[in-house]
């Protein structure tokens, strides 16, 4: 398989799979909103605006073996949309069925959809992973919607005959990142003291680099085929010791304050922010021992590996508090 439709090349993690696919000499042909998306020369671009349930996709999908569908309605705090479920439907599941379809009917072999590990729940006890064969349990409409997603590709799978692969990463970091992960990076980018001294929770997070290299892993392999695979750098670590160790990547003193974790939850609550404290001091482990046995796949790039190069590019931007 050697033509790939990337969807979504423009996009955190679609930027990097685009750059690997064509420094392994696939032929990339890259779906685009606009023509000023900043691509390089060896890629096909397709100007087919944005994923919508009518958006036509027969020019970009001519000739192509297997679909990468990174593009989505992401997921955003405080989402202002009026009915945020209905969002999410419109492009992640409508959206994205449509683009299935569509690559069906022209011979499409394999369609990889980048879901998230949202759709299994937001936290697990300590000790306790996600595994691929527990029962969804999504608990907003950004994880509702791409549980939706997920059965009905499978079920266009079924009837069609199209080799369907679903990849649940948790959170994703490295050069670029967004969302609360910079969040994190800005404030251990200062010279204050933190209280987060004493959070002994356990979160997989995966590397850009490793999930690029699990991705394309699966455009080829045998054994991808109709399977979900839960992704991570198959090493979890606490908040405490991720923060510890961003701050010795920046030179900057620990200054980690223990201080209680019933504390940040009774505060979480009285000021309706639970979901972030939540985020910092409760655990999201995934079991990720199915992918690394069907595909034979072990995480090329090491946690020190991913955090140092994201710390770097991070720094280099200038967006570190002085």
């Amino acid at each position: 398989m050697k033509n790939i439709l990337l969807t979504g090349s423009t996009g955190f993690v679609g930027r990097q799979v685009l750059l690997r696919l064509v420094a392994d000499n696939f032929q990339v042909q890259a779906s685009i909103r606009n023509n000023n998306a900043g691509l390089p020369g060896a890629v096909n671009r397709h100007q087919v605006g944005d994923l919508l349930p009518n958006t036509n996709w027969q020019a970009a999908l001519k000739g192509v073996d297997c679909v990468i569908h990174a593009a989505a309605r992401v997921h955003v705090m405080n989402d202002q949309a009026p009915d945020s479920l209905a969002a999410f439907r419109e492009v992640n599941v409508s959206g994205t069925l449509n683009l299935a379809r569509q690559a069906a009917q022209e011979g499409v072999k394999r369609f990889i959809f980048i879901s998230s590990i949202k759709v299994n729940g937001e936290g697990t006890p300590q000790g306790v992973a996600f595994k691929p064969a527990d029962q969804a349990a999504p608990m907003d409409s950004y994880g509702a919607s791409k549980l939706e997603a997920e059965n009905a590709l499978m079920s266009i799978g079924t009837e069609t005959g199209m080799e369907i692969v679903i990849i649940r990463p948790p959170l994703v970091y490295g050069s670029g990142v967004k969302g609360n992960f910079l969040s994190l990076l800005k404030l251990a980018g200062t010279s204050l003291p933190l209280p987060l001294g004493a959070v002994n929770n356990n979160r997989s997070m995966v590397y850009l680099g490793n999930l690029v290299d699990l991705i394309v892993t699966c455009i080829g392999h045998p054994n991808a085929a109709n399977q979900l695979f839960l992704a991570s750098d198959c090493h979890d670590i606490s908040t405490t010791q991720l923060l510890s160790r961003i701050r010795a990547l920046m030179n900057k003193p620990k200054l980690l304050v223990p201080v209680p974790a019933f504390l940040f939850r009774l505060l979480g609550t009285v000021t309706g922010k639970r979901a972030i404290v939540d985020r910092l001091f409760g655990s999201l482990q995934v079991d990720s021992r199915n992918t690394k046995e069907l595909l034979g796949w072990t995480p090329p790039y090491t946690v020190e590996q991913g955090l140092t190069d994201t710390v770097s590019s991070f720094l280099k931007t200038g967006k570190q508090d002085k």
